[in-house]
């Protein structure tokens, strides 16, 4: 929980600091379109209710913080498996399975754990190495997978807080109609933005932390 507090305030400064730079070196037509653009966002977001519009935000921010988190984890849980395993198989000629668990031991990642505790059975026969791997490999894969459950979480759950607001929108829009007692574009104008904006928003969160979820 601590490592992704850090990297959402990590991605707060980053923001704010690219976009601080940005407004500082570009030319005035530049800083022009930047400015439309934000204010065009904006305006989006305040046209589709904040009230739907937060959630899903959230659940953008939430799921990059997890994403990025993830990418982080996965990168430094890399391990070069020939490389490895030709430093064993040197270690073993050379010393014996202690120098193998030594090696093991002072590499980072999964790959190396498992080796390490498959070593560690080694005097058991291949049939408990075996049971070892396999059981200390699925331990591993679990620590991977960490996580992946919630940017999942936030892609189903996006698109549902659009359609949600859709719903909501088209609801404000048949009360409008009712109000009035007629039937024109001006009536049903505003609830019909709702609807379209927020499932707009929701399908736009889903579709960028199915990237990363891939």
């Amino acid at each position: 929980m601590k490592k992704l507090l850090t990297i959402i305030a990590f991605l707060g400064v980053m923001t704010f600091s690219s976009t601080q730079a940005f407004s500082q070196d570009s030319e005035p037509a530049a800083t022009e379109e930047s400015a439309s653009f934000h204010q065009l966002i904006k305006d989006k977001f305040i046209e589709g209710d904040p009230t739907f519009m937060w959630p899903i935000l959230i659940c953008l921010i939430l799921g990059l913080a997890v994403s990025i988190e993830r990418v982080i984890t996965l990168n430094m849980a890399t391990t070069d498996t020939k490389k490895l395993l030709a430093k064993i198989e040197d270690a073993l000629a050379k010393g014996g399975i202690e120098a193998a668990k030594d090696v093991t031991k002072n590499t980072r990642g999964p790959v190396a754990s498992i080796f390490t505790q498959g070593l560690m059975r080694s005097s058991e026969g291949i049939e408990m190495v075996e049971k070892s791997i396999v059981s200390y490999g699925g331990v591993e894969m679990g620590k991977l997978e960490r996580g992946l459950i919630w940017i999942s979480l936030f892609i189903s759950l996006g698109p549902m807080l659009g359609f949600f607001g859709t719903v909501i929108g088209m609801i404000f829009a048949f009360d409008a109609i009712q109000a009035a007692g007629d039937i024109s574009p001006n009536v049903v104008a505003g609830g019909m933005k709702v609807a379209l904006i927020t499932t707009v928003a929701g399908l736009i969160v889903g579709m960028i932390l199915q990237i990363f979820y891939n």
